[in-house]
């Protein structure tokens, strides 16, 4: 496979003449990378820089791996959700994210295209791959929308508070806590393979549970 990734002046790359060029090299079977965003040694801020070397060698892993997902859209949730109790406390779950960034990383490589909801966690968004934060359980449910293959790899809390408080929750000097009441979060998973897509045979869902 040839890959050519591009580099140069943001105006020279918008140019007309340029992406006729770079439309001609596609459609004689090259493989035109994205170019990058930033500061330029002309002294202006635009579109073609050349990839970063991380970045390129994504891109030739990616040539080298068959193709088994292309034209496959693929959505992965990771890391926890965040259920706020006030303004500074909250339920969340014990996940780093890691699984489903790698998982993300590997159907990109794979050709499909994908889009990775992630919970807070502290960690790069994997080349190629959209990505879509998010905090609490009803927001990542909200955002599952046109796949081909929801891979369910978020820790999604099963609870939440049923009223959110608006201001911090202090100590009253009683020793109790403050009453909270909690409703169950959703099933994002069950509810997607119950789809009438999942039903349909157009959404394939791969799941994973913790367990003590």
């Amino acid at each position: 496979p040839l890959l050519l990734p591009p580099a140069m002046n943001r105006e020279m790359w918008s140019h007309p003449a340029t992406q006729r060029n770079v439309r001609q090299a596609a459609a004689d079977g090259a493989r035109v990378l994205a170019v990058g965003f930033g500061a330029q040694a002309c002294g202006e801020t635009g579109d073609g820089r050349m990839l970063q070397a991380p970045e390129l060698l994504e891109e030739v892993i990616a040539a080298l791996t068959p193709q088994t997902l292309a034209g496959r859209r693929v959505v992965v949730t990771a890391g926890p959700t965040f259920e706020a109790i006030d303004p500074v406390r909250g339920l969340t779950n014990r996940s780093s994210g890691k699984m489903g960034f790698a998982m993300a990383r590997a159907a990109r490589l794979a050709g499909a295209q994908v889009t990775l909801i992630a919970g807070p966690v502290h960690l790069p968004t994997p080349h190629g791959v959209a990505r879509v934060d998010v905090e609490s359980a009803l927001q990542m449910q909200a955002a599952l929308q046109g796949a081909d293959v929801l891979i369910a790899a978020a820790a999604v809390a099963d609870w939440r508070a049923a009223e959110v408080a608006a201001q911090k929750m202090k100590k009253d000097g009683s020793g109790l806590p403050p009453p909270l009441r909690f409703v169950e979060n959703p099933d994002l998973l069950a509810a997607a393979a119950r789809s009438p897509r999942a039903q349909a045979g157009q959404l394939y869902c791969v799941g994973f549970a913790a367990e003590s």
